[in-house]
């Protein structure tokens, strides 16, 4: 089951959360989300457990739990929805190189 981790402190690490993590079960991957152009933590993550009602376990535990003076938000993750147009803008509604007038 893949677990939605929120209001992560900026300084946690992926070991921390590991650990943290592991007091209620078997823990197969941790991966902080990192912003690309900084390289600091974006404050969520997700945590993957193979056992289904070891994941439920740490959910219940952990939702509202404190790391690093921060309340976790714990909750099973959504997919991901798929985004509309890529996030940037065609040429043609920028603006930029036409000269249409």
């Amino acid at each position: 089951m893949n677990i939605f981790v929120g209001n992560i402190a900026f300084t946690a690490s992926e070991e921390d959360l590991r650990a943290l993590f592991e007091q209620h079960g078997t823990v197969d991957t941790v991966h902080l989300i990192m912003d690309r152009f900084t390289g600091r933590s974006r404050g969520f993550g997700f945590v993957e457990m193979p056992r289904s009602e070891e994941a439920r376990a740490a959910i219940t535990a952990l939702h509202g739990a404190s790391l690093q003076n921060r309340a976790l938000t714990v909750n099973e993750a959504r997919p991901r929805e798929p985004r509309r147009d890529g996030g940037g803008r065609r040429d043609d509604e920028s603006g930029g190189g036409r000269d249409d007038y």
